[in-house]
């Protein structure tokens, strides 16, 4: 059963006239610009500790050392934290951990979500036990388990996409395993199964196309949420290591101090901001497009 390639019309042509997806689009591909091109664009080592150069403020000129020693003076766009470092560099820097988790996290979840929704959903027995499973996973407050999870793991981003995997693997089975529930019962699939299609073929060619849309949306809110949770957690200490710069670890710094230099939370939170909201601006636009009832009532 080959899926109408009118859903992927509608989505270029709504992705092209609509502002609002041009401006998540615009983002987030500066935010993936800066992470791709952090060497080349930070102007100083992001985790180089400078004590005499700490809160100074945006646009003040500062001395700053090489890795071998050397001073050498630039203009600190977004000025400094507590200890010296530059933040403009660091927030750089942080945008490469929120894309990996982020990123990692959907692809993650909705991977194993589909695997086991799709099993779930068309092997009746599995469905009880599966989802009294996944039932208990949601009862539990996502980011209270993604906090206990990572308190078991070491710090790192690894740790913390594990973390946060854990809690948005239940929101996947729950989508898939209703349109498996639907979709098993289309006249194209019972002629599937009465000609002796095997299990696993019948998944592939039959139930697997239908899903590829709710998916990709569902994938663009995960990525979202993951990049908050992960902010969340450096803020509070047990994500991401300290010494690595994330935007959570940046606005953690810089919390006690922020009415007398608003700088350090300002500028890593507006990033967060920003990205969160273009993320889930795309998923919006991309729900609407594809969604065939939306499209057609628009």
């Amino acid at each position: 059963m080959h899926v109408s390639a009118a859903p992927r019309r509608r989505a270029k042509t709504g992705l092209a006239v609509s502002a609002g997806s041009l401006f998540a689009i615009s983002i987030l591909s500066i935010v993936v610009l800066m992470a791709l091109f952090a060497p080349w664009l930070a102007p100083a080592d992001p985790t180089a500790i400078q004590p005499a150069q700490r809160n100074r403020p945006p646009g003040t000129e500062i001395v700053m050392r090489t890795p071998q020693g050397e001073p050498f003076t630039l203009v600190s766009r977004l000025g400094t934290d507590t200890l010296g470092r530059d933040v403009y560099s660091r927030i750089l820097y942080g945008a490469r951990v929120s894309l990996i988790v982020g990123l990692g996290v959907a692809a993650i979840s909705v991977t194993l979500g589909l695997v086991i929704g799709l099993f779930a959903g068309y092997i009746r027995w599995l469905d009880g036990p599966v989802m009294r499973l996944m039932d208990g996973l949601m009862a539990i407050p996502g980011v209270l388990l993604a906090i206990a999870m990572v308190s078991l793991l070491r710090f790192g981003v690894l740790s913390v996409i594990l973390a946060i995997v854990v809690p948005e693997i239940p929101r996947v089975v729950r989508l898939v395993r209703s349109y498996v529930l639907s979709i098993r019962h289309e006249p194209y699939v019972e002629a599937a199964i009465t000609v002796g299609t095997p299990t696993l073929a019948l998944m592939r060619r039959h139930i697997m196309p239908n899903l590829v849309a709710p998916l990709i949306v569902q994938a663009t809110f995960i990525c979202a949420a993951a990049i908050l949770v992960e902010a969340y957690l450096s803020f509070l200490g047990i994500g991401i290591s300290p010494e690595t710069p994330s935007w959570g670890n940046i606005i953690a710094e810089s919390r006690l101090i922020f009415r007398l230099y608003p700088h350090g939370v300002f500028f890593p939170g507006l990033c967060l901001g920003l990205t969160i909201l273009s993320v889930n601006m795309l998923g919006d636009q991309l729900r609407d497009i594809l969604d065939p009832k939306l499209a057609k009532r628009s």
